[in-house]
């Protein structure tokens, strides 16, 4: 659309990369299970069919969360803390490798533009992508769409724990029973489909505000990429100077990994910490 291939190559650089990273980390975790039956199982095997094993389970687990596939071939509740983790994390990336269908594009099409404005502030210069400008406009409407889903997602994990009528839905207490809320909503906002099967979620609060995050996590940040998108339509075309970054080298596909990372890594770290980390490391 662009007439620029070497810009999708970089853009599928990244998704590859991310999904590996995926797969690595949960297949590490799920061949590290404690105890001598996971141990000569060649990893943590409960509720994971014998057939696929615990690399087929990974694969499937790293999978279906990166994307918004939503299907299961074992339950990710019984996976390791921090096998589970990643699954959560890889949610809350935005389903972005390559993610659903439409909004996995434009997810990563907007971190690239948060990408080359983070570039632009450490050169001193206004930022340019695919030969349009990223004005304070075009940020605003980029930093609304990154903002939207962790608010909400947030803000129903924090009631759900704090509310005592939610925290009967928790099969497992703790720092699991946390991540199996994070875990639902973090799935319902991004259009996933998978869960946590341990978390009772038929019921009228889960029902109600999982509808609500459902509806805000789907189509508020459509709105915002809509004006993103409006905002960059009315603009000219400019023509790349010596000072353009070069949205289609390593360099850039190592920098929009990072900044994917470190900006969804630190939304939700707090969550994280205290869900599987604190069970992991305990």
């Amino acid at each position: 659309m662009v007439k620029d291939n070497r810009q999708g190559y970089a853009l599928l650089a990244v998704m590859a990369i991310i999904w590996l990273a995926a797969v690595g980390g949960i297949s590490f975790f799920e061949a590290q299970g404690a105890g001598v039956a996971p141990q000569l199982a060649h990893g943590a095997m409960e509720s994971k069919n014998v057939i696929y094993g615990t690399p087929g389970s990974s694969l499937f687990a790293a999978s279906t969360t990166v994307t918004s596939t939503g299907s299961v071939n074992s339950f990710h509740d019984s996976f390791t803390p921090f096998g589970g983790g990643i699954a959560v994390f890889d949610i809350a990336l935005g389903e972005i490798a390559p993610g659903g269908v439409g909004a996995g594009l434009y997810g990563i099409l907007i971190l690239a533009i948060v990408t080359v404005f983070v570039a632009g502030l450490m050169v001193g210069r206004t930022p340019e992508y695919i030969g349009k400008k990223i004005r304070p406009v075009e940020m605003k409407y980029a930093a609304l769409y990154f903002l939207t889903l962790p608010v909400v997602i947030l803000t129903a994990t924090g009631l759900s724990i704090a509310m005592k009528t939610p925290q009967t839905s928790i099969l497992n207490p703790g720092p699991h029973g946390l991540t199996e809320i994070l875990y639902a909503f973090t799935s319902m906002a991004n259009n996933n489909g998978s869960a946590f099967a341990g978390l009772t979620t038929n019921t009228d609060w889960y029902n109600t505000i999982g509808g609500i995050v459902m509806l805000l996590g789907r189509f508020a940040p459509e709105i915002f990429a809509l004006g993103l998108a409006g905002s960059l339509a009315r603009q000219q075309p400019v023509p790349a100077s010596a000072g353009t970054l070069d949205t289609r080298t390593p360099l850039f596909v190592g920098m929009l990994v990072g900044v994917i990372l470190i900006l969804v890594g630190l939304t939700y770290f707090p969550a994280l910490a205290l869900g599987p980390f604190a069970e992991g490391l305990h």
